[in-house]
């Protein structure tokens, strides 16, 4: 009769928790409070409250002492990981987003090996072999959260950095109405692809909420100009007329004339002038308005 043999490689075994990780859970609250006085020692993270520290650190040690030891933070494919990773993530752009700095927020996780450490010392002061390993554990796992932490803190400033510089481009393309039926776009800056959507839409939006029927395009406050700029004016002021609104530019300097002239850009019927000023009286005299000088002798003088 043959023996049946089972199939123990279907069901591995998982490995053992280590062992620092296993003290973690007994000795929990005594590393807790450690940990948060170790991170306000010197000024670290003074401008949060110790409870608010507190909290995040109690639910820091229960997402690194429950995951299996096969797993590393580092492997993007566990499960056993990812609680901890969207934890150290959410940490990690919250603070870069509150204005704190890299070494302020990495400290959350660096400020952990202390207690952590004087812990092992402790439980394990009796087998030399056993703690040396468990610090080496112990360290390879922090560095992995610490790496991680890095990471999430500069994908955090980009984003701030990414919406300040969006909000910039819209304060910096203003719409305002200068008369009855006539806007004006002030600009101010290097005009490059993405700013030249932010103005047109502005614009365009602008012109269907006013049913304004000339625009003045004010480059005054632009450095140079180039091909690019001149392409992108361009492509602003063809909008502009589908929308059924007529185009200025002002600002033109005697420098960016040469410069256009030099480029041998094709501006078309496209009116241009010097100032916003010489603008705006063309933009009135074409919407079938003057600008008039009232005397103090009561009669009416024509102001060309």
């Amino acid at each position: 009769m043959t023996a049946v043999v089972p199939n123990i490689a279907q069901a591995p075994m998982a490995k053992p928790r280590s062992e620092f990780r296993r003290l973690l859970i007994e000795r929990r609250s005594e590393v807790l409070s450690a940990w948060v006085k170790e991170q306000l020692r010197e000024g670290r993270s003074e401008s949060l409250p110790a409870d608010e520290l507190r909290a995040q650190g109690d639910e820091f040690i229960g997402l690194i002492a429950e995951p299996e030891e096969t797993d590393s933070i580092l492997d993007h494919g566990s499960e056993g990981w990812a609680p901890a990773r969207a934890f150290l993530a959410d940490l990690s752009r919250s603070r870069a987003q509150q204005g704190f700095s890299p070494s302020e927020t990495a400290s959350f996780v660096l400020a952990f090996k202390r207690p952590l450490f004087a812990m092992m010392r402790a439980a394990l002061a009796d087998d030399a072999v056993q703690l040396g390993e468990e610090i080496w554990r112990a360290t390879e796992l922090l560095d992995q959260l610490g790496l991680l932490t890095m990471e999430e803190y500069q994908r955090g400033r980009e984003e701030v950095i990414r919406r300040q510089q969006e909000e910039m481009l819209e304060l910096s393309t203003p719409v305002v109405t200068l008369w009855d039926g006539v806007l004006a776009l002030p600009m101010i800056g290097t005009l490059d692809s993405a700013r030249t959507q932010i103005v047109m839409e502005t614009l365009l939006q602008r012109i269907v909420e006013t049913g304004a029927g000339i625009a003045i395009i004010d480059i005054t406050g632009v450095p140079t100009v180039d091909t690019m700029t001149a392409q992108h004016l361009l492509k602003t002021v063809t909008a502009t007329r589908l929308m059924g609104a007529e185009c200025i530019i002002s600002g033109i300097r005697p420098q960016i004339a040469q410069t256009i002239v030099h480029l041998g850009v094709d501006l078309g019927d496209v009116t241009t002038k010097a100032t916003l000023a010489d603008a705006f009286r063309v933009a009135l005299a074409r919407s079938g308005r003057m600008v008039t000088t009232v005397p103090a002798s009561g009669t009416q003088r024509r102001d060309s």
